[in-house]
């Protein structure tokens, strides 16, 4: 397929867009930046009464083809602009083949992987009728106890970056409106995931510094990758509310950064401006955030209510109306969606059938996963064990294995853990024993609504059937001869409104644990979870811990992979794990103090414990063993605006192949500002056969040297003296300078 014949010109769009508005009244404009809640749990009238009226520019909130096509048959052919819908819904990491959590495959450190899990999930979307994810999440997230850190990529912004672009990519493929792919969101535009208290929707403060230096990048690297639409933030920014920010969404995100596409509020965002104080009511909400830049109401029905009004006494400039249309009906026209409104309903099955999806979720849950602790090289497990026990309340959990924000109506499906073990070993006695239930203190909101939730009800324990299922567990345990504990989080207790106050195992899960270890056998832990958690126990007594994450569709079958060496891991940390809950935020780019940690005067922040991470950003292990050596920058010395090649050799020691993610980190000694002690300037996953040897290439210039300043509140490079590392996690060792004159 030749691809420039397929791509409408941008001429075209613009003429076709601009006969379409000719002949709209302002009640079918005001249609097009109004998105409906097809759910049966959103008040007021029926969607297809909405769109016969004045037509609508997106539905969300519903997940059936059938039913995209009945209301889709109502937009063109009885809405009087007869301009067709965008049916919208969250496609995190996977539509009905359900990849790893957008967290664990930051932990692959490997693009390639996420775009093409990205891809399938595109590919699979499309065929249902949906062309329009909300996804990627872009947040970077430095608090482990904010819930919505499952969905991001952590807390680097060098790491986010590569991953907004790769997952913009595989939604949207090589064009915004290429064949079996969809328009990705970057959301929450902007500084969401730093919330106080790392409580969900809480207010951010934050400094432009931070921001423009931290937060903005992978948004940035997202409009670069050609992203068709964002999102806007619920929380208030420095006391502005995200959705009626103007310096966000016009001056930074249209005025700097040149983006051409639409922005959509989160779900009712543009009425709790009410709420949150900043509006008075819904008409100065409508008229606030039209006027900031935020052109599609995400279900609240507050720009279908005032939006007109507003223009025809003038308070509001119809061309505003008018530049917001506009972007909204270019993403359709490139979509295809005029000659191509329906979606064949026989199409999904065939899709979701295809073996290569199968596959490629297994092999991204694979190199996802983070071998934390490998004591006595316990770990991989021999095949001809008689008899396994497998121990947690999540082991055969199917949500729980797939994780957190699945699509509306997804049934899980997924290989759990214990079945995986149980195909790998089908000549062994592989007993299983859930132990004591976990369960939130306070159950979210979402768990009521039935089209969110995949767990099935069922009545808590009582405290003696909890003790009897701690017991038996340990009985169950002390029959084996190896005991692997899956222990760790439910898909509720991560994703949104599940934030943690602490970030221990929930319920007995390392009382169990304990006693599961004194029985002094060989013990390896598998962590399902959406979150860094607090294993400080397990770190120092269980031999072996592998963080699996919430894997997906074929997370069971990929556990057992790694498990038993038939893959090997080289995931890599995409965030701290914290020693307690009360250190977060907790991260490795922080900025060096007048008593630093090497000083010999230093005091720990801490009196009662450590203050530095339980295993540090960019950390994991591997089956065979890595040396990072020769570490050469082509000039010692260079003027700003040049670049220079930053090189190592990585060589695998070790007897089997294997993974390494070479990382390189920087640290600007002065300048017109503090800088951050480290931070990650490059990184490449490499593969190598044993006793191979491969050079990894890096590229320093100003993009990587600059910053915002404070200080001169702009962008510089400055003349100054740089520290160098090249290693294996953020505490890398191998070390070289660079002067920039």
């Amino acid at each position: 397929m030749d691809i420039h014949t397929t791509i409408p010109a941008d001429a075209k769009v613009k003429a076709r867009v601009e006969a379409l508005l000719s002949g709209m009244s302002l009640e079918a404009k005001i249609g097009q930046l109004v998105q409906l809640g097809g759910a049966d749990f959103i008040p007021g009238p029926k969607p297809e009464d909405i769109i016969r009226r004045g037509g609508a520019g997106s539905v969300l909130w519903l997940n059936d083809t059938k039913r995209f096509n009945e209301l889709q048959k109502i937009a063109v052919e009885e809405s009087p602009s007869k301009i067709p819908l965008l049916f919208a819904l969250d496609v995190i990491h996977g539509y009905r083949t359900i990849f790893p959590v957008p967290l664990a495959m930051a932990a692959s450190w490997d693009p390639s992987t996420v775009e093409r899990a990205q891809a399938i999930a595109a590919r699979e979307a499309r065929a249902a009728g949906l062309h329009w994810t909300f996804a990627p999440m872009l947040d970077i997230a430095r608090d482990a106890r904010w819930g919505r850190i499952v969905e991001g990529a952590g807390e680097d912004p060098c790491l986010g970056a590569a991953m907004a672009a790769a997952q913009v990519r595989g939604f949207q493929g090589d064009y915004l409106g290429a064949p079996d792919h969809v328009v990705a969101c970057a959301k929450h535009f902007a500084g969401y995931g730093a919330s106080d208290g790392g409580r969900d929707y809480d207010p951010v403060y934050l400094p432009e510094g931070q921001l423009r230096n931290v937060y903005f990048p992978p948004f940035r690297a997202a409009v670069e990758a050609g992203v068709g639409t964002f999102m806007s933030a619920y929380m208030d920014l420095n006391d502005v509310p995200a959705s009626g920010n103007r310096w966000l969404l016009r001056d930074v995100l249209r005025g700097e950064w040149g983006f051409q596409g639409f922005v959509v509020s989160d779900a009712f965002a543009v009425g709790n401006l009410v709420i949150q104080g900043f509006a008075r009511d819904g008409r100065d909400a409508a008229f606030r955030a039209l006027s900031a830049g935020l052109d599609m109401d995400m279900a609240s029905g507050t720009y279908l209510e005032h939006l007109a009004g507003l223009v025809e006494d003038g308070t509001l400039d119809m061309a505003l109306i008018d530049d917001a249309v506009r972007a909204v009906l270019a993403i359709k026209v490139r979509m295809g969606l005029f000659e191509q409104p329906y979606t064949d309903e026989s199409l999904l099955e065939q899709v979701v059938a295809l073996p290569e999806h199968r596959s490629a979720a297994r092999i991204a849950a694979q190199r996802s996963m983070v071998l934390l602790r490998n004591e006595g090289r316990l770990l991989p497990l021999a095949k001809d064990l008689k008899h396994v026990a497998v121990i947690g309340p999540v082991a055969d959990s199917k949500p729980a294995t797939e994780g957190s924000w699945m699509v509306f109506g997804h049934v899980p499906a997924a290989v759990t853990v214990l079945e995986g073990i149980r195909a790998k070993l089908p000549g062994a006695t592989v007993e299983y024993a859930p132990g004591p239930e976990i369960r939130r203190d306070i159950p979210s909101w979402m768990e009521n609504l039935d089209i969110m939730n995949s767990e099935p009800r069922k009545a808590p324990q009582t405290p003696a059937e909890a003790e009897t299922a701690f017991q038996t567990a340990v009985e169950t345990a002390r029959r084996a001869d190896v005991i692997i504990m899956v222990l760790g989080e439910n898909a509720s207790m991560s994703g949104e409104a599940a934030s943690r106050a602490s970030l221990d195992l929930p319920g007995r899960q390392e009382e169990l644990l304990k006693a599961v270890a004194a029985l002094c056998k060989p013990v390896v832990l598998v962590l399902l979870n959406g979150r860094p958690l607090s294993i400080n126990w397990a770190a120092e007594n269980i031999p072996a811990i592998l963080e699996a994450w919430q894997p997906g569709t074929e997370g069971g079958h990929a556990v057992a992979d790694i498990l038993f060496g038939d893959a090997n891991p080289g995931g890599k940390l995409p965030v701290a794990f914290p020693r307690k809950g009360s250190h977060a935020p907790l991260y490795y780019a922080r900025n060096l103090t007048h008593s630093p940690e090497s000083s010999p005067i230093y005091n720990p922040r801490y009196w009662d414990g450590l203050p530095t991470p339980l295993y540090p950003f960019g950390f994991g292990l591997s089956y065979t063993t890595f040396a990072i050596t020769d570490l050469a920058v082509s000039a010692a010395q260079v003027r700003v605006g040049d670049t220079v090649s930053v090189t190592a050799s990585v060589t695998n020691t070790g007897a089997v192949a294997g993974d390494e993610v070479v990382q390189l980190y920087i640290h600007q000694r002065a300048g017109s500002d503090s800088r951050p002690m480290r931070e990650l300037k490059g990184f490449e996953r490499v593969t190598l056969q044993p006793g191979e040897t491969k050079t990894v290439t890096f590229r320093l210039g100003p993009s990587e040297l600059g910053y915002w300043s404070t200080n001169l509140g702009h962008w510089v490079q400055d003349a100054a003296a740089f520290d160098l590392w090249v290693g294996a996690d953020s505490l890398a060792e191998l070390h070289a300078e660079l002067v920039v004159e």
